[in-house]
């Protein structure tokens, strides 16, 4: 087995590795290199590249934080966040567009909870947003019709794989090191220096190779409950792979839109319904709907892996969740395959889009952590383990990538206080 960072004489390793090279990962790592100039830091990261899962596979909408509850971490995160993410961006120059969102009451039926949401934004102290009348709609997408809307201004685009290899490239440069094609299988107390008292590390191993570290966080996302597991952590959460499925208005019809549009959310289902996202190229992209994948990274129907479905299959809450939802839930499965139905959703807001118009787009799987109730974990979720040397982040919920530079925060603040650096 041949290591990374090993002498025969003396264990050697870093300081702090990071399991996971998405967004969260990256800029986590940075700011610890930031933070602690002195440390030997390292990304691992199981693909032969970064980003390429949820990083890679999003809407790369900047979300302004309306609608989580008021004095949450989410909330607070993610207007923070939304600072520190175009003030990085503007300073490394990377293509954005500050397009705004609206989102729209189709009918009098959802005034009262587009109200609220207007009421939760402000008590967030989201920047700038408006509640406008149908006349103000126009004013910001001709297309969209509506009855009432808030607009948000800071809602914005970027590729925010983009984004997480500037991180990459800052730890770079400041001397830490991003290891590609090491997919984590185990950790464990290093054998060389079992016993000693004097801070001894441990390993992380892969196919033919592992190094050695001193203190291990992961940011693993979809195989966030694994690596909990390796260490001795509990199973009662886990992560559910839902695939998110997009239409893409067809080459003729470059710059549909200007703005993002979204419908009020309805409080009863955990996701944000079918939206209009214009992207930096001038495509738009209409979507997402919500099904459970069968394979962790499972962008398509045919992407079936065998492992991943036992796992679903022996774990309970699954099954409670399925119960609660189950009629919005086949209505999701149905939509997959008719996507009729989502351009008929569309043509609430948009009623110019016509089913011609639209072909299947891109896909992504996000990585819902699910307790054994059945019930959604919205919050963030950490465990520890092997001696408390290890933290895994076990759920860093949505909008993780608009928060990230503030999340980085949060988390460095942790394993400064959680491993006494």
């Amino acid at each position: 087995m041949n290591s990374i960072f090993f002498s025969t004489d003396s264990c050697k390793g870093y300081d702090l590795v990071v399991v996971g090279g998405g967004i969260i990962g990256c800029a986590t790592a940075r700011e610890m290199k930031i933070r602690h100039p002195q440390m030997r830091i390292a990304i691992v990261e199981k693909e032969d590249g970064l980003a390429k899962h949820q990083t890679g596979h999003n809407s790369g909408v900047i979300h302004a934080g309306i609608y989580y509850k008021p004095e949450s971490l989410k909330s607070k995160l993610c207007v923070e966040g939304l600072k520190l993410s175009y003030d990085y961006i503007k300073e490394k120059n990377i293509p954005f567009k500050q397009v705004g969102k609206l989102i729209v009451a189709s009918n009098d039926s959802e005034i009262t909870y587009l109200n609220e949401l207007y009421e939760r934004g402000l008590k967030n102290k989201c920047p700038d947003i408006e509640l406008i009348d149908k006349n103000c709609i126009k004013n910001h997408e001709p297309k969209c019709t509506g009855v009432k809307a808030i607009w948000s201004p800071w809602t914005g685009i970027v590729d925010w794989a983009v984004v997480c290899q500037h991180f990459a490239e800052d730890l770079k440069k400041m001397g830490g090191d991003i290891f590609l094609n090491f997919e984590v299988s185990g950790i464990a107390e290093c054998v060389k220096c079992k016993g000693e008292t004097n801070s001894p590390f441990i390993s992380l191993y892969s196919t033919n190779k592992y190094l050695n570290t001193k203190y291990i966080l992961t940011c693993a996302g979809l195989h966030s409950d694994r690596l909990a597991a390796i260490t001795g952590c509990d199973l009662s959460t886990r992560i559910v792979p839902i695939r998110g499925e997009y239409l893409l208005i067809k080459e003729d019809k470059k710059n549909f839109i200007s703005t993002n549009i979204y419908p009020v959310p309805n409080p009863k289902f955990p996701f944000l319904g079918v939206h209009f996202t214009p992207k930096l190229n001038g495509d738009t992209w209409i979507g997402p709907n919500a099904v459970v994948a069968f394979a962790k990274e499972g962008y398509h129907w045919k992407n079936i892996n065998i492992k991943d479905c036992a796992e679903l299959a022996n774990f309970s809450g699954l099954y409670k969740l399925c119960f609660k939802h189950i009629a919005s839930g086949i209505y999701e499965v149905i939509k997959s395959i008719f996507y009729v139905l989502s351009i008929k959703e569309s043509q609430r807001f948009v009623p110019e889009i016509q089913f011609r118009d639209v072909v299947r787009g891109p896909a992504g799987v996000r990585a819902q952590a699910l307790d054994n109730n059945g019930d959604l974990i919205d919050d963030f979720l950490f465990d520890t383990g092997l001696n408390k040397r290890v933290i895994h982040c076990r759920n860093i919920p949505s909008p993780g990538a608009t928060s990230s530079l503030a999340i980085a925060k949060f988390i460095s603040d942790k394993l400064e206080k959680d491993f006494k650096l």
